[in-house]
């Protein structure tokens, strides 16, 4: 190959993104047949999960390897990487938007299916008769607080990073998954204790598709952390070397914690 002439980076050809896209499609084949009750689901949805952490981490190795080793993470790559960050986050926004529709949907304009007819509604109260919502101060106020005290603790990383405070930034880091895992935790415990399931209506199935998968993109947020902590441990992103991997980390999880405030408020709060 000729000597590159210009500051963007041409990817070596890899397998990684067609393992990754057979690892997603056996993990969905998975989680419908586990949803189903079928005992290949029990089989194919951890087996999908495997593959598609061992994906990620060889993809996350081989990016790691590109901007350190290589040196490919021009500026002008770096803003490529920001920019395809940023309208990914947007994405993801305008995918909860969908959520918050349908809930405030159900919410504003409540309705129930007629047995005699199944086409036929009827007015309803909100939540619907039979429902036994949570409260909003208990659990919920309390998941709220962790998550906004991880938005402060990762800005505190971030601060010590830019310092060259190595040893800060792991503490801060540390800190940060440790009340991402918290979370998750208190939501799985919510989610056992609750009164109604996911079938049982318009609000059962609102509350656990806009929180539930809230509650992924937090373990997902995690794990991007998680990376991020290990990296700082061995010193990737002290002074002089490129901290995007851990910029990208901190922007997510910020849209992490901002779409949880919009849910503790329309749906927990004002929900009831």
């Amino acid at each position: 190959m000729s000597n590159q002439n210009h500051e963007y980076h041409l990817v070596d050809p890899s397998p990684l993104p067609i393992f990754t896209a057979f690892s997603l499609l056996i993990t969905a084949f998975g989680g419908v047949l586990f949803m189903h009750d079928h005992i290949a689901g029990k089989i194919l949805l951890p087996l999908g999960f495997v593959l598609t952490l061992s994906c990620m981490f060889s993809w996350w190795k081989d990016v790691i390897f590109e901007a350190r080793v290589q040196h490919a993470h021009t500026k002008v790559v770096r803003q490529g990487l920001s920019i395809g960050m940023l309208l990914f986050i947007l994405s993801e926004i305008m995918f909860f938007v969908a959520f918050f529709w349908s809930f405030f949907h159900a919410r504003l304009s409540p309705h129930e299916m007629l047995s005699t007819d199944p086409w036929s509604v009827a007015s309803s109260s909100w939540p619907p008769k039979g429902i036994i919502v949570f409260d909003p101060w208990n659990l919920p106020f309390i998941n709220t607080l962790i998550l906004m005290l991880s938005g402060t603790t990762v800005t505190w990383a971030h601060y010590a990073i830019e310092n060259n405070k190595r040893a800060e930034s792991i503490k801060a880091l540390g800190i940060t998954i440790i009340l991402g895992v918290t979370f998750t935790l208190l939501q799985a415990y919510e989610y056992i204790h609750a009164s109604f399931n996911i079938t049982e209506g318009i609000y059962p199935a609102n509350f656990f598709l806009a929180t539930g998968f809230h509650g992924f993109h937090v373990i997902i947020g995690t794990i991007f952390l998680t990376v991020s902590y290990f990296r700082a441990k061995q010193g990737h992103f002290d002074k002089g070397n490129p901290i995007l991997g851990f910029e990208f980390a901190a922007w997510y999880w910020h849209f992490v914690d901002i779409v949880w405030i919009f849910l503790f408020i329309f749906v927990y709060v004002l929900g009831r």
